[in-house]
């Protein structure tokens, strides 16, 4: 069973940064496409960010596009999320979601999700 980690939220003023960080344990082949959700209260779970197993492309949320930054490092099967410029309206619950398989050649596939922290931004 894969498990997914995240950290490094909080509360920040308008304007700051914060970075977040999902990290993978268990035991599993291998980690694919990643990517960082976001859940404020009432609205729906969007995607903010996402990035291919390799790092070679990435897509972003239109809210979060030259705010935000998605990068991974597949030694420490780890997913980061660098937030700057925050504004009130990135408050939310950020979730990690990951694919990947359990075993080789393409077998048993997982789709997880980390449990969320909680980043807010308010002066």
């Amino acid at each position: 069973q894969v498990q997914l980690v995240e950290s490094g939220g909080g509360l920040v003023q308008p304007g700051g940064s914060l970075r977040l960080s999902c990290v993978a344990s268990g035991s599993f082949h291998s980690v694919n496409a990643m990517g960082w959700y976001r859940q404020a209260p009432g609205k729906e779970r969007e995607l903010v960010a996402a990035i291919t197993t390799t790092g070679g492309n990435t897509n972003y949320a239109d809210s979060v596009k030259g705010r935000f930054t998605i990068s991974r490092d597949n030694a420490k099967n780890t997913v980061y999320l660098q937030m700057n410029s925050l504004k009130p309206e990135d408050t939310a619950v950020y979730y990690c979601n990951a694919d990947g398989y359990y075993r080789p050649y393409g077998l048993s596939p997982f789709n997880q999700w980390g449990q969320g922290t909680q980043v807010t931004v308010s002066s």
